[in-house]
Parts: structure tokens; sequence; C-alpha cells
């Protein structure tokens, strides 16, 4: 499905009816990220619109010229959600930069917001400053990289801590087919002038007391796990949980525990309905 915001199209995917949820996935991957870890989850579950968006310049959204910070990549989405959802409340889960835009949508307008899911959310924008652990790797398989081309085995080697032909077959799948496709100048040209917000985005006026997980991966190298403690003050109804055996790619190396918090995330939320 199409959205037109200003010259560009966004692309997303709805399935399901019921209470709407916006994913929200990283940078770089598209929608099928989100799709792949939240689907499973509602196939028990049929009353929730899940609303998978592709990021402008990522998955088949266009990017533009003037989308050159991630104000105006914030902008897009609330435009985009008002469109599409007029007038209702909604739940929201986001990864990695999902993360943070979902925090700039709670910045922006909480009081539509009734529950948030955060999967190793960017907490500070810049890199450098960022608390990280090292990269590790806990469980190697040898015989699969042996058997991927040298570039696949070392992007795979990089960034997973746990490695097996499972976790690689949804890595390539739900990651790396969606990072393929994007658009990668105009990713370096935003994340280079424009990737943290203009405003402190967790110094939110009031608490946002709706049914809220945080999940993070203890060898997470990316985001890392410790910075996240830093906003946690702001969720009083938050579940933070710090998975190990699991990194940046947490949804994937810790399904079970993943699947497992999430549901009952959507239980709290259930409730507060």
């Amino acid at each position: 499905m199409e959205c037109k915001i200003k010259n560009i199209s966004i692309n997303y995917e709805v399935i399901g009816d019921g209470k709407p949820i916006i994913m929200l996935h990283g940078y770089s991957p598209d929608h099928r990220l989100m799709t792949g870890c939240m689907e499973p989850i509602f196939s028990v579950k049929d009353n929730y619109k899940r609303i998978y968006i592709d990021l402008p310049g990522m998955g088949k959204s266009e990017s533009a010229e003037w989308i050159t910070n991630s104000d105006v990549m914030l902008e897009i989405v609330i435009d985009f959600i008002e469109r599409i959802i007029p007038n209702e409340n909604f739940l929201l889960a986001g990864e990695s930069y999902g993360g943070y835009l979902s925090r700039g949508i709670i910045y922006k307008m909480a009081d539509k917001v009734d529950g948030v899911l955060l999967i190793c959310p960017v907490i500070i924008a810049n890199n450098k400053k960022r608390n990280v652990p090292e990269h590790v790797v806990l469980v190697k398989d040898n015989i699969l990289l042996s058997e991927l081309i040298p570039e696949d085995a070392e992007n795979f080697n990089s960034m997973a801590v746990v490695q097996n032909n499972i976790i690689y077959e949804r890595y390539k799948n739900e990651i790396i087919s969606g990072v393929k496709i994007a658009d990668i100048r105009f990713l370096e040209s935003l994340k280079e002038n424009g990737y943290e917000f203009s405003f402190d985005v967790d110094n939110i006026n009031k608490k946002f007391d709706k049914p809220t997980l945080i999940l993070l991966g203890k060898q997470d190298s990316s985001v890392g796990y410790k910075d996240a403690w830093n906003i946690l003050d702001n969720f009083p109804r938050a579940t933070f949980s710090v998975l190990d055996k699991a990194g940046h790619n947490l949804q994937i190396e810790q399904e079970e525990l993943f699947n497992s918090l999430v549901n009952e995330w959507l239980i709290r939320v259930d409730k507060k309905l």
C-alpha cells in the first residue's frame, strides 16, 4: 500500500483489524524486520491492526532532498499516522532508530499513544557518546561461516552474538534484504548531518504512564544497554529487560524470550484499554 506525504510515496502494509499498532523498523532495513519478529506473536491474536511502515529512503519508500534530519523524518511519520488512522489512539513498537522515533512520537503526541514497545532503541544518537560493550560472539558457527561468501560471513560475524543457520536465515531475510534496497546515499547524508533530534526527546513534560516494554541486549555493541537506564523514570509502567545472549538483533537471537515478553506487554495493554 502507498501513502503520499508531500511529494514522496511511503510504502506500508496493514495486517489484521482492531487496535492499531504502528511498527517502526531501524535505520537501513525495512518493514520486514518488524513483520518477521511481530507477526508470529499475532498468529493467535486477532484484535490488533498491525501497520508496518517503510521509513523514507528505506524499503520501497521514496527519499527526498528535503528530508535532511530526524526532525523531518519524525514529522513524516506523524503525518502518516494521522492520515492512516485519523483521530485514533494507537500502540507503538520501534526497533533501534524506530525506538528513537517512537520516543519522538511520545514527545509530540503522548495522549494518542496507549503503550510502547522499544526493542534495542537508540538512546544517544551520537555513536561516539554511547556506552556500548565490545562486540563478542558467544556461540560461533564456523561451519556456517565457511559456507558463506566472505563478505556475508564477515558482516554476519561482526553483528551476530549467537550464530546458527536459523538465525542467519532470519538475519538475511528480515534485515539484510531491506538493507540491500535502501537509499544508502540518502541515509549516509542524513546520518552525517541530522541524525540527532534538534530537541531533547527524553525531556518530556509528563511521565508516560502507559504499559511499556524496553528490551535490550546485554551484548549489543550498537546501542548498548546502559544508556537506556537513564530514561527509565520516564516510563513508570515499564518492564525493563536486559537479555543475555542477545546483541542488536535481540528479537532473532532470543526469539522465545522476546515472544514471551511482548505477549506479556500486550496483556498489560489489554487490561489498560
